[in-house]
C-alpha cells in the first residue's frame, strides 16, 4: 500500500506541475483496478469551470511525463481526466474556504448534538472550523453548527436540482 501511495503522490505532483500554471487544481488522483484493467483517474477543477481543453491538456502532457519516467510500474493503464462534478468532494481546508456560501453535506466521525450527518449552507471556514447553517424540520430559523476540520469523515457539495 505504501508503494501505491508513493506512486499517487508522485503523479499528483506531476499533475500539479502541469495544472498550476494554467489555474487548474488537482482535486483527486486514484489508481483503480489491477493488471491490464487499471485506471488512473484524475479529477481537476477551476473556479470558472473545467473545459474539455483543460482535460485534454492535462491528459496529453501527463501521459507523456508518466510514460517517459515509467512512473506507473507494471502493466498498462487507462488515463481518465475529468471534472469532479457538481457534488465534488471537499477534502482540503482550501476547499471549504473556496465554497463559502454553497450548500454542502457533511458526515462526521463522531456525532455533534446527536447527529453524524448535516446538510446546510457553509457560512464560514476559519481556524480549521467550519460554520454550517442548517435548517431542521419546520424551524423558521436555521441552526448554526460548528464543526472542526478534524471531525469530518467526508464532505461534498450538495447540488439542488
Amino acid at each position: 500500500m505504501a508503494q501505491a501511495s508513493a506512486v499517487v503522490e508522485k503523479i499528483t505532483a506531476l499533475a500539479e506541475q502541469i495544472g498550476d500554471p494554467q489555474g487548474i487544481e488537482v482535486v483527486e488522483v486514484d489508481i483503480l483496478g489491477g493488471g491490464v484493467h487499471r485506471v488512473l483517474r484524475i479529477l481537476i477543477d477551476k473556479p470558472e469551470g473545467v473545459t474539455h481543453g483543460d482535460c485534454e491538456l492535462l491528459s496529453r502532457q501527463l501521459s507523456e511525463m508518466l510514460d517517459a519516467g515509467d512512473v506507473i510500474p507494471g502493466a498498462a493503464y487507462t488515463l481518465e481526466v475529468s471534472s469532479p462534478g457538481v457534488d465534488r468532494k471537499l477534502t482540503k481546508p482550501k476547499d471549504f474556504e473556496r465554497f463559502k456560501g454553497q450548500k454542502i453535506k457533511v458526515s462526521l466521525k463522531a456525532p455533534i448534538d446527536g447527529e453524524k450527518r448535516y446538510e446546510g449552507v457553509l457560512e464560514d471556514f476559519e481556524s480549521d472550523v467550519l460554520t454550517l447553517s442548517v435548517r431542521q424540520g419546520k424551524a423558521k430559523e436555521p441552526k448554526v453548527v460548528r464543526i472542526g476540520f478534524d471531525q469530518i469523515d467526508k464532505a461534498n457539495l450538495k447540488f439542488e436540482w
